[in-house]
């Protein structure tokens, strides 16, 4: 795990951290078929670890600071079910998407010129037990009024485990729809008190996270953590980012700061996927200067945001994107 320390150096003294976009939007961008797939990207740690690395390798040419890996569908019960794996080789594939990251990320820095080189971080994604479900529940919740925080927690335990011990800078806790499971996570994270995390939140609107929660109950939540370097929101409309920070701009304590990642703004069916519709979305890179007056220092974009709208947010927030002129 990378040091407090080098973390906070990274969000405070060089700007806002940038964030990638939707590891599985550029991956179906490249022509990859995830549509359906109850590992979703997953699936390409044991198929196509290279598609993955290639993608990495295309958010970090574009500006990103941090790279999330593919492991927000993984799990262990959900490789040895679809991959009809054993224990042993599905820890392996969880600890491979942090090897992946790590590899391009030092594929990138030997890559670059030597001048205003960046050594960009590795995010290791956490998503919720409803993403496991693959029924749409990471935007509702609704799977935790069944659940005690000890069920969440013996089900969360062994991917985060992983996760650390294939040596992630940082632990993603992602698209989190549940105080519950928020619970959870951040009594958690104290069974791993060398790691460092940040928590966000799937939001329903612009005053409450998907489970009909306040949103500054969930912030509460997360200042109850030393280990957490932020909270936030992912995976919403653009356009709720702004009310729902500042509706607990109050609640944040000095060694905490926001995390900000919206999708595009359409909308997400289970039947037919992503819908567009007359309305342009809100843009990202727009928005994001916004969200930066109100103390987020992480900023990025997740599904439908892609190597081009986080090279447009970097310009937005730091003007220019040091990196080699030829993609992959």
């Amino acid at each position: 795990m990378a040091s407090s320390a080098r973390i906070r150096h990274y969000m405070h003294d060089n700007g806002p951290l940038i964030l990638d976009g939707g590891l599985a939007t550029e991956l179906e961008a490249q022509g990859v078929k995830l549509q359906g797939d109850p590992l979703w990207s997953a699936r390409l740690l044991h198929t196509n670890p290279q598609a993955i690395g290639d993608a990495h390798y295309r958010f970090l040419l574009s500006g990103a600071d941090v790279i999330t890996t593919a492991t927000y569908q993984a799990s262990i019960t959900g490789f040895i079910n679809h991959l009809d794996v054993s224990f042993e080789r599905a820890r392996e594939l969880l600890m491979s998407g942090v090897q992946v990251a790590k590899d391009t990320v030092e594929r990138f820095v030997s890559d670059s010129p030597p001048t205003g080189q960046r050594c960009p971080l590795v995010a290791g994604s956490v998503g919720p037990y409803g993403a496991f479900l693959h029924n749409g529940s990471e935007y509702t919740g609704a799977y935790a009024e069944a659940m005690s925080i000890e069920e969440l927690k013996v089900w969360h335990r062994p991917q985060i485990d992983c996760l650390v011990a294939g040596g992630a800078d940082l632990i993603a806790f992602e698209t989190i729809p549940s105080i519950k499971e928020a619970e959870a996570l951040v009594e958690l994270l104290r069974e791993f008190p060398n790691s460092k995390a940040w928590l966000s939140f799937s939001c329903k609107d612009g005053k409450c996270i998907s489970d009909g929660s306040p949103f500054t109950d969930a912030v509460q939540i997360a200042t109850r953590s030393t280990q957490l370097v932020a909270v936030g929101v992912n995976c919403c409309s653009p356009e709720v980012v702004e009310p729902l920070l500042d509706s607990a701009r109050s609640l944040l304590s000095p060694d905490m700061t926001w995390v900000v990642y919206p999708n595009s703004g359409e909308d997400w069916d289970t039947e037919q996927g992503w819908l567009t519709s007359a309305k342009a979305p809100a843009a990202v890179p727009e928005l994001s200067r916004t969200w930066m007056r109100q103390g987020a220092a992480l900023i990025g974009g997740c599904c439908r945001i892609g190597p081009a709208h986080i090279a447009e947010l970097r310009r937005q927030l730091k003007g220019s994107c040091t990196s080699p002129a030829s993609a992959v």
